[in-house]
């Protein structure tokens, strides 16, 4: 059978991030992939100028119109925006029994806007991640969700035990945003942490790393493999899509989600 992915996610016209970054990591894997739309945004390679939400109701009929239809072996969250969009999702979530999810709990822009509103970061905590096979947040989002601020590895190990007691059965925190020569990912299960090491790449060409990590986490997932594996595998792929990102635009260019086909064919 066709493994099959669904993203819920905002849309990105310059196609470094959300729904366009994650349909084409699906791609990449082999995956059929599905969108759910939850907000049109105005944004390029330097950043976002504006975001018009789609409302709850639509963003809910989208998810019942595929997930009815053609189903899915894994989805992923991405931009959701509002407490109504995320209760609303959570709702269908449970109703379709979709059991892989991976939540990747978008607050901020690379750009430093806002793309979840404040009184939006609870129904987050309380309606989502219960729901959460793997969750992924970055070094400022693990600190919002956890109350411990993320500085270093110890820290994030710290976040990542509070953040597990908020549902999810795994917590990924991200080292994109910590220092050092090398990014460390920390995956957290409950009983051990796992650390996921690639070689930090001096490069502004990183637009959508987070949105391409969680969908190629809910990409493995779909096609079988079990978490750790599908963390790992998403880690190697997202690394190797920086390390061929394309020098496009005047800001943070967008990674090269086809690379292995590229590295190939070379």
């Amino acid at each position: 059978m066709t493994a099959r992915a669904l993203t819920i996610a905002g849309s990105d016209p310059g196609g470094g991030a959300g729904v366009q970054a994650d349909l084409k990591t699906f791609s990449a894997f082999g995956v059929y992939g599905m969108s759910a739309i939850t907000a049109v945004t105005v944004q390029n390679t330097l950043g976002v100028r504006g975001v018009l939400p789609v409302p709850p109701q639509v963003v809910a009929e989208q998810m019942d119109a595929v997930l009815s239809d053609i189903g899915a072996g894994a989805a992923k969250t991405g931009m959701l925006g509002s407490a109504p969009v995320i209760r609303s999702i959570a709702s269908r979530l449970r109703a379709h029994k979709v059991g892989k999810l991976v939540v990747d709990p978008v607050m901020y822009a690379k750009s430093g806007h806002a793309l979840l509103e404040p009184a939006a970061a609870g129904s987050l905590i309380k309606d989502l991640l219960p729901l959460a096979l793997v969750v992924t947040p970055n070094a400022p989002e693990a600190g919002r969700l956890s109350g411990v601020e993320v500085l270093d590895g110890p820290s994030a190990r710290r976040a990542a035990r509070a953040i597990r007691a908020l549902g999810p059965e795994y917590v990924l925190v991200k080292g994109g945003h910590l220092e050092g020569p090398v990014c460390e990912d920390l995956l957290y299960d409950g009983k051990s942490f796992t650390v996921f090491r690639s070689p930090r790449l001096d490069t502004p060409n990183t637009h959508g790393t987070g949105c391409t990590l969680s969908a190629a986490i809910a990409a493995g997932l779909a096609r079988g493999l079990p978490p750790k594996k599908a963390v790992a595998g998403a880690v190697e792929y997202v690394a190797g899509a920086i390390r061929h990102a394309l020098p496009l635009g005047r800001g943070h260019g967008p990674l090269n989600h086809h690379w292995r086909t590229h590295e190939k064919t070379a």
